[in-house]
C-alpha cells in the first residue's frame, strides 16, 4: 500500500513541479533560476506542514506518505537546483550562484518551519 502511495503522490508531483517551474520562470527575465526555487520552497512549505499536522492534528500516515513522499518528493527538485547552480557558475554568473546554493537552503528550512509552525499554531 505504501508504494502505492508513493506512486499516486508522484504522478501528480512532477507534472505539477514541471508546469509551476516553467510558468514562474517565464514570468522573469533573468539567469536566476526563479521555477526551480519557487518549487522548492513551495515545496518545503507544504511537508513542513504536513509533518506539522501529523503531529499536531492527528494528520494520517498514509496522507503524510501520498502527499509528502510521493507528491513533494516528485514536486521538489535537488537534482535540478544543483545543476542550476553549476550551470550558473560556469556562466560566470558566480553571486546568482551563490544567492541560489544559499538562499535555497536558508529559506527552504525556514518554509519547512513555517508550515510545521502553522499546523502547530492550529493545532
Amino acid at each position: 500500500m505504501t508504494l502505492l502511495l508513493v506512486f499516486l503522490g508522484g504522478i501528480v508531483g512532477a507534472p505539477a513541479r514541471y508546469l509551476l517551474d516553467r510558468l514562474v520562470q517565464r514570468l522573469h527575465d533573468s539567469v536566476f533560476p526563479w521555477g526551480t526555487l519557487s518549487v522548492n520552497l513551495s515545496g518545503s512549505f507544504v511537508l513542513g506542514l504536513l509533518f506539522g499536522a501529523h503531529d499536531h492534528l492527528g494528520l494520517p500516515t498514509a496522507m503524510v506518505t501520498l502527499l509528502g513522499t510521493g507528491f513533494c518528493g516528485a514536486f521538489t527538485t535537488f537534482s535540478t537546483f544543483g545543476f542550476e547552480t553549476v550551470r550558473l557558475l560556469e556562466e560566470g554568473s558566480v553571486l546568482e550562484a551563490g544567492l541560489n546554493a544559499l538562499g535555497s537552503l536558508v529559506l527552504g528550512v525556514l518554509a519547512a518551519a513555517a508550515g510545521f509552525a502553522l499546523a502547530a499554531l492550529l493545532g
